[in-house]
């Protein structure tokens, strides 16, 4: 049976682990889910790495809601370069879903893209453990998880 890791905070001000440990049950059978719940964004690396050597997930997912404040971008990108050494460190997928305060203006519109986000990210990683031939197939097509695609250019 494949493991599936999600790591969230209890900064965040949205459930996405929750959203997606759904999605991932909607379009897997047969999946493990293992959530683990730490404090802010820069503990994300360990969580993920733990999960991977001691819990022997398949692949991680990791939640983060940085705030507006530039003191919350600096500990977003210092978590996302800690996540990227864990997947190195792990030879394993980390897929980083954050959602800043900043990508919308109202409460609503945050929720609705952290929802959106935390679904699309869950159908991506069904699509790496089982399916890797439908991302190739979606290659150079301009994808965006949570907001509306680009399209591939137009030559």
């Amino acid at each position: 049976m494949a493991k599936i890791g999600i790591v969230d905070t209890t900064f965040a001000r949205y459930d996405m682990a929750k959203e997606a440990t759904d999605e991932i049950k909607r379009n897997a059978t047969g999946v493990g889910i293992i959530r683990y719940t730490v404090p802010g964004v820069k503990d994300l690396p360990v969580a993920a790495k733990k999960l991977i050597e001691e819990k022997k997930c398949d692949i991680v997912m990791v939640f983060g809601m940085p705030g507006k404040e530039p003191m919350d971008k600096t500990c977003a990108h210092e978590a996302s370069l800690g996540i990227i050494q864990a997947q190195l460190m792990t030879n394993t997928h980390i897929i980083e879903v954050f959602v800043h305060e900043d990508e919308a203006d109202t409460e609503k519109e945050l929720a609705k893209l952290a929802k959106r986000r935390a679904r699309e990210h869950a159908k991506n990683v069904v699509k790496l453990l089982f399916h890797s031939e439908q991302l190739t197939k979606d290659a150079g097509m301009g994808k965006r998880q949570g907001g509306e695609d680009k399209g591939p250019l137009k030559i």
